[in-house]
This record gives structure tokens, sequence and C-alpha cells, in this order.
């Protein structure tokens, strides 16, 4: 699946409205998707985080009562292991730090670490704020609050060590969400958006939009809840697949970028 350049320009020029930038002088390439594999989701699941581990994928979910942290077979949409959180938790972002997994609530200022194999709970860590979401790579944990600025947390303790000021052509690009390291890029989808900022983690400027509009239309989605949008992004990095999907989807996509605007 392709998408025309005015249907791309279109979604990016929303997100850059918001932000003030002049996407009429904008240098920052755009790229559309092709489809490379769909697969089934759960329509139930809020997703907020997903990510790949050691070839299996993971997710967390939202909601009070209905918040997850799950693995799940890829090609089928199976739950094949599944942790709750306590009902007066809203899950948010998870990330694989070493042989554990870490998670974030949304307004509890508290996050906790599981064991990445049994899911048993390690410990928990607290920060100031919203927790949306979570990334990580060999050296940092990287955190989205729904700002313009992506907090730097200590692998080994959590803390925070510095913050990246997300920008487009120099206006701040806020209501960043969901998280992931893809190639040494941080990718954050902006939410309320079919767009993904990808962005460069020492300037913390965005150098590359992915548009995903017409992936998964509203109309297809099965539901009218108006918080079905874009909300997951997965890397595997040993195969270079890139996975995609949303809160409440029933499909979960591999997708391929293709280069729309240079």
């Amino acid at each position: 699946m392709k998408k025309s350049v005015s249907f791309a320009l279109a979604a990016i020029a929303v997100v850059s409205a918001v932000a003030g930038v002049n996407t009429a002088q904008a240098a920052i390439p755009v790229y559309g998707f092709v489809v490379k594999n769909t697969y089934p989701h759960d329509p139930q699941a809020f997703t907020q985080g997903l990510f790949i581990k050691d070839g299996q994928l993971y997710e967390s979910t939202g909601q009070k009562g209905q918040s997850t942290l799950r693995r799940v077979d890829l090609k089928t949409g199976k739950v094949l292991q599944k942790k709750a959180l306590a009902d007066e938790y809203f899950g948010e972002g998870s990330t694989p730090v070493g042989d554990t997994i870490v998670g974030l609530t949304w307004q509890s200022n508290v996050g906790f670490i599981y064991d990445a194999r049994t899911f048993a709970l390690k410990g928990r860590f607290n920060y100031k704020g919203e927790g949306w979401g979570l990334a990580s790579d060999a050296k940092n944990v990287y955190m989205s609050d729904g700002s313009f600025e992506i907090r730097v947390l200590d692998p080994k303790t959590l803390e925070e060590r510095r913050r990246i000021s997300v920008t487009a052509e120099g206006k701040p690009i806020a209501q960043l969400n969901e998280l992931e390291v893809v190639d040494g890029e941080i990718y954050a989808n902006v939410w309320g958006t079919d767009v993904i900022a990808r962005i460069d983690p020492d300037s913390g400027k965005v150098v590359g939009w992915i548009d995903l509009t017409g992936l998964l239309p509203p109309a297809q989605r099965g539901t009218s809840s108006v918080d079905a949008v874009l909300n997951g992004i997965a890397y595997d990095s040993k195969h270079r697949k890139l996975y995609v999907t949303g809160k409440l989807w029933p499909k979960l996509y591999e997708i391929e970028l293709v280069p729309i605007r240079r």
C-alpha cells in the first residue's frame, strides 16, 4: 500500500501546524509505507507499549482495571503470557532493559520492573509528571510524558539523566507518545495522529516524518472509540522488521518505509 504525496503532506501539515512549522519551507523528509504482512491483534487491547525481545512480541496495555503486560504470538495475536496490574493503575509504555521489562503508569507517578521471563515484580521506581512511552538502547532508557521532551533515564537506576527537546524546524513537537529505537533514531508517534516522528537523540531534531494515513482508516477499526488511534511501534533489529498497531485495533502490521519526499 502506497499513498500519494498529497495525503502524506496533508497529515504532516496537521502536526506541523500545531507546532508552528512552515511545511512549505521544511526540508524534513517524509516517508510513506508498504504493508509487508498483516496479523491479528486483540481488539480489546488498549495498546500503550510494543516491543520485540529475543524474537518475541511484547505489549503493555492501559485503562484502569484492564492494564496488562503481555507476551503475544505475533502471527496469531494470541496472548501467551499475561500479568495484570492492580486496578488502581493505568498502564502505559514498556521496554526491555537487560533481563527485565520496565513499565510505566499514566498518572500514578510510579513505574514497575518485571522479570522478563516470568513477569514477576522485581521492583518499582518513581518519577514526577505523567508516564506515556518507553524505549531503550544499550546505553539509555527513553521516556515520554506527552510533552515535547523525552527524558533520558539511567538503565540501572531509572533516574533521570537529562532531557531531549524535540523540535522540527526549530519548533517543539509535543504529544510524543509511544517510543521505539530504530537504527539509532528514536521513533515517536504523535498522539492523536497517524504520524510518527523520526528523532535524532543527540540533537532532538526531527529528521523524518512517517505518515501512516490510510494504514487502518477509522471506519475499519471496528470501534467508534475516539481512543482507537495509532499507538504501537516495535522493531526487530535482527531481521530489520518494523511493526505498528494502535489502541483497540484489530490488526498489527509489518511495514516497510518508502520515501515520498526528500
